[in-house]
Parts: structure tokens; sequence; C-alpha cells
């Protein structure tokens, strides 16, 4: 029986194959995507995230599979002709037309009526607040303006469904991080299915409904930002999520004991995946630095380090000390001063660890 609280896919891939000559860039993937989610589709360069969107878009041919949109079959079906609107990494504006222009261009070359055209890009330039802008020339607007219009073109479509393509990675730090409260607000406001292509882990934690993480034309894991950062399904997912990285620990099993040379690091409070120990198995612990904390703590494992590295980054301070001879990153209050040479207590809760097989990377 359907469960009719959960909503319909509004985007559905079946086997998805798309090769180049003798290069597989994707091999039978599947993904439901719900009507009304943000998916972030995220992965190091040549991981596949953009061939995926692009063959959802049409804008490149598949070798095997099915994609539907809405319901409907859209494998070979024109872009024009799927129900999404598209924005790009480049903007892609017309120079000499102004802001309104651009924002009507497309509706006016389908023959769209001049009253709903005006009505399309009054509402868009209203949500991406364009008002003040519509008479200028894109030479005229910053690098946030002109992406806003580059969106808002795509939002005067009026689709069920909006693909972006790395549309922040040419503005700077500041500029990216307004443009992406705006487009949560965006989708907060619309509701439309939005498929997001990025590398930058910050956007797709921030962005996200759920994230698919992709490695080689495959999704890694797919899930909740929250349950891709605290439990990654492999060292993969672990190593590219999270910022500072997750610091790892190349050691065996003990029983509950997580063994590291000479030291030996109790793992009762961890919830290993299939619930078996592998007595010796050698596996791979990962540690976030904000689940590391100066001793203090009544609870959990507690070792002596010296500080190495003292990394001020405002808010929070990077400590760097060692863990049986391996690197390891602490993050504190920003407010509290420690010096390079000074050796501390440190402790962390083992719940909080991950374990990974040493062969596969899989979590244990």
């Amino acid at each position: 029986m359907t469960n009719s609280s959960r909503p319909a896919p509004s985007v559905v891939v079946r086997d998805l194959q798309i090769r180049y000559g003798g290069h597989t860039a994707i091999e039978d993937l599947d993904l439901e995507i719900r009507r009304g989610e943000f998916l972030v589709l995220l992965g190091p360069s040549g991981c596949g995230k953009s061939t995926l969107l692009n063959a959802i878009a049409g804008l490149l041919d598949v070798s095997g599979g099915e994609i539907s949109i809405s319901g409907k079959d859209v494998t070979f079906a024109e872009p024009k002709d799927r129900g999404i609107g598209m924005v790009f990494q480049s903007y892609a504006l017309y120079p000499r037309m102004s802001v309104a222009e651009n924002l009507s261009f497309g509706l006016r070359m389908n023959g769209v009526p001049k009253g709903e055209i005006a009505r399309r890009v009054e509402k868009a330039s209203r949500m991406l607040q364009l008002d003040p802008l519509l008479q200028r020339k894109p030479a005229e607007l910053s690098g946030g303006q002109r992406q806003r219009v580059a969106i808002g073109r795509a939002l005067v479509r009026e689709v069920d469904v909006f693909l972006f393509d790395e549309p922040l990675s040419n503005l700077d730090a500041k500029l990216r991080a307004e443009l992406r409260v705006e487009i949560k607000r965006l989708h907060q406001s619309l509701g439309n299915t939005m498929i997001y292509v990025t590398h930058d882990q910050i956007e797709a934690l921030t962005l996200a409904d759920r994230i698919a993480v992709m490695k080689g034309g495959v999704i890694q894991q797919l899930a909740p930002p929250i349950e891709v950062y605290q439990r990654p399904v492999n060292r993969f997912v672990a190593a590219f999520i999270g910022s500072p990285a997750m610091s790892f620990f190349d050691g065996r099993l003990d029983g509950d004991v997580f063994v590291l040379g000479q030291v030996r690091i109790p793992l009762s409070g961890y919830a290993f995946a299939d619930g078996s120990r592998d007595p010796g198995a050698p596996v791979t612990l990962g540690v976030r630095p904000e689940h590391v904390s100066v001793a203090g703590a009544a609870s959990g494992y507690a070792f002596d380090g010296r500080v190495a590295v003292v990394e001020p980054m405002g808010a929070d301070t990077l400590l760097w000390t060692e863990l049986g001879g391996q690197p390891m990153s602490v993050r504190v209050d920003g407010e509290r001063v420690f010096e390079v040479g000074q050796t501390l207590r440190f402790t962390f809760d083992p719940a909080r660890l991950s374990v990974f097989d040493a062969a596969t990377g899989e979590r244990v």
C-alpha cells in the first residue's frame, strides 16, 4: 500500500546509463526526487553530478534507462518540452537587453501573451528584488545581481522543476552566502522541486532536504544533510563532508575496543551497523573536530595531546594535535587562548565516532 502522506515523486530516474565512446559516466543509476523537494547532487569534479543533471534536462543523450518528470516519460524529449527551468553557472544574459527584456525574452519567443508576460516578470522581479534593476543592462549589474536575473529567467517559465548547475561558483564568498539564503527563501516560497549541483559542501548542507553524494557516477549516500554528516555510509562520504575535515586513524578492533598502537579506545557507546565485532579486523576510526573537547567532560575516552598548530577561525579555533602518532584536529571556542607546545587533555564520546572497514571503506 502506498503511503499517502509521502509526496509523489516529481522526477524519477531508472537504470540510467550514460556512455561516451568507451567511457561509462553513469551505470544503472536509480533516483527518485519527491515533489517539492530540494535535492542537492554533491561530489568532486568528474563524479557525474552535472552529467546526471544534464541528462534530466535533456542536454545530452542517454545510453539506456528512463527519465520521467511529473509522471511523463521525457527520456527522449526536447529540453523545452520537459517542463523544467534551468540556471547555469554562466549567467548567459543578453548584453544589449535590459533586465526586463532578459526576463521576458523566452516568453516572447514562445508567443506568450503580453499581459501574461508582464504578470510573470513582475512576480519574479518582486521575489528576487529586481524591481530597481529592470531597466539596467547586464554590464551595469554586480555578479550577484546577474545571477538573480538568471534565476528570474528560469522562474518566469512557471514550471514544476528547477535545475541549478553550480549557479554560485563564479561569485565571491560573501555573495555566495547571500545568494544561498535567497535560493532557500525562494524554495520555501515556491515549493517547487529543485535539483541543485555543487561541489561545495556548505551549499549542500544549508540548502538540501536530501543530499546525493556522488563518486564515479554512483550515488554513495542519499539522505538528509544531518544523516550524511553524522552517519556517513563510507569513508569517502565522511572525508568529503565536513570542514574542517574528519580526522582518520588506522587501527584494528579488539571486541569493543579500537586499538591504535599502544592506544586503546573503548567503543562501548558506538552503534555498529551490523551489530558484529570482527576481532582483529583492520578498521579506520573517524572523528570530527567538533566531537573532540578539551578535558573537563564527565564521560568519554580521554588522552593527553600536545598542541602542534593553532588556527584562529573567528568564532572557533582549530587545534592540531596527535592521537597514536597520527594527526587530529580539534574545534574549540574561539574566545579561548591556546599556545603551541601546550599539553592538554582531550576527550570525546564514542557514540559520536565513525568506524569504517579498512578494506572496503564501508561503515561498520
